[in-house]
């Protein structure tokens, strides 16, 4: 929005609106009893918003429908005297339409005949893109929730008289009923009875709850066969680490044989981690959300019943703890293959230090001998440059001798020997200074 428009305001930030109309982006469904809802979630991995639109364009009157409608991931239309919602999440996508109770749909459990009463074709309802997680029939309509066995006879043909899960919700404003049972047409039933004073508003915040929990419940449970398929897994690289930590005890094991065993475990760990992750953390959030719907629904029991916030906490818990117990082993694991990582890393440093060090003393060993030679070597060219120098003396004195000169060669020779010595061994010495000063 443009500062223009708040001329006593500094300019607004970029996401100012977005996150300001957040708290109205599912505003609440208003629902008319006696109404019949039906709801349908599915999963929307690789399904587009354009697959979506095509499907919803199919509807009738909403040829026209327009792409940027569905930006927002929530929109209601209205078609005759019926309502759909379209919702988008993360992972899944929720339709849901509100129609008027069908006359015979509470005097029995016929599951075809409610389906032709639905004001969209069961085709329609097929063709949704995605895979289904959830779908569920609700039926919501007016009664005396003070009385419990009118509330069972009003639910009996709901749910072909099987035993049911009830509870009342709120300050005895509502009772809802359900068998979470899937039915061969793959729906599910709710059952809600409500006084005749409740307002739409409160009709449309009961069903959504309803609706959510049954949905969350769903996912929540998706990070189960994860668990299971990594049961096996998590057991062997458990065993396989053991066993490496045990060879590291051993001096004579091999470094190399070692690091590739443990290269190889670290791979497979942060796969599954990479692969896994996700799914637990989305169980735990989904989880939270329904407890969060179970305590919003404020449930008091019916006498001789089981409500269905306390059935749904019973059997959610043992797979929760599973999925969270994973998570933290899964991560445990990961640590466990780091630590290791590092104490292999410290070995082999150590292994690498004593071969630099045996290294080294070599070195130097045979720099000592190299000097040794060098020593010796120098005291034999002292003595070879010494035999030339008097050779040519020598041969100097032969020629004086020649030329009648009063010397003898030998003698002299003899006598120069010393101070040649001298000389060519004050000469190396002072090369020697020279290069160590260099």
């Amino acid at each position: 929005m443009s500062s223009s428009l708040h001329p006593a305001l500094p300019p607004d930030d970029g996401l100012r609106g977005v996150l300001h109309n957040e708290v109205h982006a599912r505003p609440t469904a208003r629902i008319r009893l006696p109404a019949l809802v039906v709801y349908v979630a599915v999963l929307n991995e690789g399904i587009s918003r354009d697959d979506e639109l095509k499907h919803l364009r199919e509807l009738p009157g909403q040829e026209g429908l327009a792409a940027s409608q569905l930006s927002g991931n929530f929109l209601r239309l209205r078609f005759g005297t019926h309502t759909l919602k379209w919702e988008r999440h993360t992972e899944f996508t929720r339709y849901s339409i509100v129609q008027a109770l069908p006359e015979a749909a509470m005097a029995g459990g016929d599951e075809d005949e409610l389906l032709r009463s639905l004001v969209v074709e069961p085709a329609w309802l097929a063709r949704i893109p995605g895979r289904t997680v959830a779908a569920i029939l609700m039926a919501m309509v007016n009664g005396d929730v003070e009385n419990p066995s009118g509330l069972n006879a009003m639910a009996a043909p709901w749910f072909d008289h099987q035993p049911t899960l009830t509870s009342l919700l709120g300050i005895r404003r509502a009772c809802a009923m359900t068998d979470f049972r899937l039915r061969d047409s793959g729906f599910e039933r709710l059952l809600v009875i409500a006084p005749p004073n409740t307002s739409e508003m409160r009709a449309g915040r009961t069903s959504q709850r309803l609706l959510e929990m049954e949905t969350y419940r769903l996912m929540a449970l998706r990070g189960l066969p994860a668990v299971k398929e990594l049961a096996p897994m998590l057991l062997e690289s458990e065993a396989q680490l053991a066993d490496i930590t045990a060879r590291m005890e051993n001096a004579q094991a091999s470094d190399q044989e070692l690091l590739n065993t443990l290269i190889s475990l670290a791979a497979r760990v942060e796969r599954a981690t990479a692969t896994h992750m996700y799914r637990f953390s989305a169980t735990r959030a989904y989880h939270e959300l329904v407890e969060q719907r179970i305590a919003q629904m404020r449930e008091a029991p019916i006498p001789g019943t089981q409500m269905i916030g306390e059935f749904l906490q019973r059997r959610l818990a043992p797979a929760m703890t599973t999925v969270h117990a994973t998570a933290q082993r899964l991560s445990s694991l990961s640590q466990r293959v780091e630590r290791a990582s590092a104490l292999l890393r410290t070995r082999v440093d150590i292994a690498t230090e004593s071969q630099n060090q045996m290294l080294l003393e070599k070195l130097t060993r045979g720099q000592e001998l190299q000097l040794r030679l060098q020593a010796t070597v120098e005291g034999l060219s002292i003595a070879a440059i010494a035999y030339y120098v008097i050779s040519l003396i020598l041969y100097a004195g032969k020629a004086g001798k020649a030329a009648g000169l009063p010397v003898n060669p030998e003698m002299l020779a003899g006598a120069m020997i010393p101070v040649v010595l001298g000389v060519i061994w004050w000469g190396t010495r002072q090369i020697h200074k020279k290069l160590t000063v260099e």
